[in-house]
């Protein structure tokens, strides 16, 4: 029995010990990995599940394998990056070309990649070049800032190519080319280096795709920068296919070689935009559906990740599986906008671009009338607060159209109902004061200021 049968196998039984929610939560996505020397390793998403299996579920999940397997183990929990990485170190410059590694994720494909306004183009740039590699676009150049997408393309466009075809394949950090460049530097008992030579030329320069992931580390070693220049031109000259992704576009890598950049113009660069609310969403609703969470899930919660966490895909993730992991350690039925606020409270200051339009309305409506923003999403009722809040919400609604459950959820989880309410409020009011007027264009200025 393989591998994989092994732990369908082991699934199907410790399902049955647990609630739905938690079977989703720390077991749906492991994967056997390796079984060696009595010690089973398994590949889990987050370096949360390997210390909540390993201190809650440890002895049930022995005791389960042992039935399936007719052995005892002992068990090992990897991410899925660890476990990458020690293929890479294991495999590193001296693979036979039998053994030939592509360091593809299979997870990562066209089929799951959510498409929106902010990176249609990128997707349907990826897909052309995966159709016909080396000769649409070579070099294609993505770039964005992290965590929007620039790595499960490069994923997605090897899984496709390897599905399709049987060219070789090679994804690659550039972190990873500067360390096997190094591994040049060193000589052998004979006192040379031509093995290290040799096999530095077969991984990098007898394939069809090389596919570089964050290009801009290569700006702090100059004489790397030499060889994947040398490199770059002998795939190019053969038409062989080059995707390179970076967190910035070519003309801001100011540390790399002209010659190299002026390279990477030649073929299409594309930029990956933060996504909408919209996308946003869908992302989130599809991260939710592959964990059949669908129930578990009320839309004023993805809603509040949404609006939250604006511009880094990862951090959306993140967000979900913070708030299924709370609602299972707290002993949570139901997952619901106040527990996920609190599970969240400490996460969302530390996403990238978290002060999203209405944030910047609630604090600059504050500033301006001298409260304090957690009165503006609180429930008191004084004059002194509740106008600035109804004034805020107005703004959000009508100068950003901001959508009124999206504005609810930022103000302390207001409801639908008070929110309109506010709105209207502001809107008599403004009809029969000139002042209040001037008053929203005055803050709204400085909004946009």
């Amino acid at each position: 029995m393989d591998l994989k049968s092994i732990w369908e196998e082991f699934l199907n039984k410790i399902s049955d010990d647990l609630s739905p929610i938690n079977y989703n939560t720390w077991f749906l996505e492991t994967k056997l990995i390796n079984l060696e020397k009595n010690i089973a390793t398994v590949s889990v998403p987050f370096h949360i599940h390997k210390k909540h299996l390993k201190a809650n579920y440890y002895d049930l999940i022995q005791k389960r394998f042992t039935e399936v397997s007719g052995s005892n183990f002992e068990f090992e929990f990897v991410t899925k990056e660890e476990s990458e990485e020690k293929k890479v170190v294991e495999n590193n410059l001296g693979v036979p070309l039998d053994n030939f590694q592509t360091n593809l994720n299979p997870l990562y494909t066209f089929q799951n990649f959510v498409v929106g306004e902010s990176n249609k183009f990128a997707r349907t740039s990826a897909l052309s070049v995966a159709s016909q590699p080396g000769k649409m676009y070579n070099p294609l150049f993505i770039y964005s800032k992290s965590g929007l997408g620039k790595t499960h393309l490069l994923h997605a466009i090897g899984n496709y190519i390897n599905e399709n075809s049987n060219q070789r394949v090679l994804y690659i950090t550039s972190e990873q080319f500067v360390n096997d460049f190094i591994e040049l530097n060193r000589k052998n008992n004979d006192g040379n280096n031509l093995n290290a030579i040799e096999n530095f030329k077969q991984k990098y320069r007898n394939i069809d795709v090389l596919m570089i992931d964050d290009i801009q580390y290569l700006e702090i070693a100059a004489k790397t920068q030499q060889e994947f220049f040398h490199t770059f031109n002998e795939l190019h000259t053969k038409n062989k296919q080059i995707i390179i992704t970076s967190d910035r576009s070519p003309d801001d890598l100011k540390r790399l070689e002209e010659r190299l950049i002026t390279r990477f113009s030649w073929g299409l660069m594309v930029k990956i935009t933060p996504p909408n609310f919209d996308l946003r969403l869908e992302i989130i609703n599809k991260k939710i559906e592959a964990h059949n969470l669908n129930d578990e899930f009320p839309t004023e919660v993805k809603e509040y990740i949404a609006s939250n966490c604006t511009s880094d895909i990862r951090r959306l993730e993140g967000a979900l599986t913070r708030v299924i992991a709370y609602a299972t350690m707290m002993n949570e039925s139901k997952i619901t906008n106040e527990l996920a606020i609190d599970s969240l409270k400490d996460y969302f200051g530390n996403c990238v671009g978290a002060k999203n339009k209405i944030e910047q309305v609630l604090q600059t409506v504050a500033a301006h009338y001298n409260i304090s923003v957690d009165d503006m999403k609180s429930k008191k009722r004084k004059e002194s607060i509740a106008i600035p809040r109804q004034i805020a919400m107005y703004i959000c609604r009508t100068i950003y159209d901001e959508k009124l459950t999206k504005i609810g959820l930022a103000f302390g989880g207001k409801n639908h109902s008070t929110v309109l309410h506010s709105i209207e409020k502001i809107e008599n009011q403004i009809k029969k004061d000139n002042h209040l007027a001037q008053e929203i264009k005055k803050i709204t200025n400085k909004i946009n200021n």
